[in-house]
């Protein structure tokens, strides 16, 4: 009766471990890089490769929406151009401790979907962000159902107190959506 019982649950050990082995063969996990930055691990089945959408559309700096009906994601890239300038001077470097009033001028093509809100933001090298303007669609000066639009932010007096980079960061919000997603990216070098 114990030779019974010992084969027994020797048999079920092996079963057990067999299976984890081969569900670890099956399934192989593995880091992505972007940018010489590891931004998340990702996994392998059955020799297909599995990425975050979300990964995917904030490294792209589209525009995500899930379609709960249709199973579907879609991710949309508008096509954005941000230029800094200052007293009609364009500039991407400023000097350590200035004190700078300058405005962003947006160029915004291919896109293709409805937005009802957007904001730009600048970001120290710390992370800590700041709100420069935000215009909704209510608003005179919001380009409502444009696939195509030049927009001037206002100015904005900004300190560069640190060394290092700022990123100045475009984000729209799709309508029926309630975050705001990141389309475009600017950087100044504070030196």
């Amino acid at each position: 009766m114990k030779v019974r019982k010992l084969v027994l649950l020797t048999l079920a050990f092996t079963l057990i471990c067999g299976s984890a082995a081969y569900a670890d063969t099956v399934t192989q996990k593995f880091r992505v890089w972007v940018n010489k930055k590891e931004v998340d691990s990702s996994i392998v089945v059955d020799n297909k490769t599995y990425i975050s959408s979300k990964i995917v559309s904030d490294k792209l700096q589209g525009i995500l929406l899930w379609d709960d009906a249709d199973k579907k994601i879609t991710i949309f890239k508008p096509n954005v151009h941000m230029l800094t300038s200052r007293d009609n001077t364009i500039f991407g470097n400023v000097d350590k401790k200035q004190k700078f009033k300058f405005n962003t001028f947006i160029q915004v093509d291919s896109l293709k979907v409805d937005i009802n809100a957007l904001k730009l933001t600048i970001a120290d090298p710390y992370g800590d962000e700041t709100l420069i303007e935000s215009r909704s669609s209510g608003d005179s000066d919001f380009p409502d159902g444009k696939d195509s639009f030049w927009i001037t932010m206002k100015d904005i007096s900004y300190n560069f107190d640190s060394v290092g980079t700022y990123t100045l960061r475009l984000w729209m919000k799709p309508v029926g959506e309630a975050t705001y997603q990141v389309v475009s990216e600017k950087t100044i070098a504070s030196k």
